[in-house]
């Protein structure tokens, strides 16, 4: 069990304790923090994280190759959980969105996360 966090802090149930997250949800959870973390950022957990606010550093024609590799590596530790696909769609300003299709004990998960320059 877990405890829901939003914006980096965690969320209160209205009862003077805060919610708590399990299975499925707990999963997603884990997942878009680790997608979203900047990888090294973390001084005593260099893997933690990914490096998919780096793409914007690469040609355009590279990204979607890099986007799969980040996805990856930053999900590798995360115990059943396998990366299916790797979407990237970009507008011209450097933003986009990354759909990620993913697995875990043979259930079918997508994740969906905005991605700024």
């Amino acid at each position: 069990m877990e405890l829901k966090l939003r914006n980096g802090d965690y969320v209160p149930d209205g009862t003077g304790s805060v919610i708590r997250l399990e299975g499925e949800q707990a999963l997603l959870q884990r997942v878009l923090f680790r997608l979203k973390a900047h990888r090294g950022s973390f001084p005593f957990w260099n893997e933690l994280g990914s490096r998919l606010w780096q793409l914007g550093r690469l040609p355009a024609r590279e990204r979607q190759t890099a986007a799969k590799q980040y996805v990856t590596e930053a999900l590798s530790a995360e115990p059943g959980l396998r990366v299916e696909s790797v979407e990237l769609s970009q507008s011209g300003d450097g933003s986009g969105e990354l759909t990620v299709g993913l697995s875990c004990l043979d259930e079918p998960l997508t994740v969906m996360l905005e991605l700024h320059e």
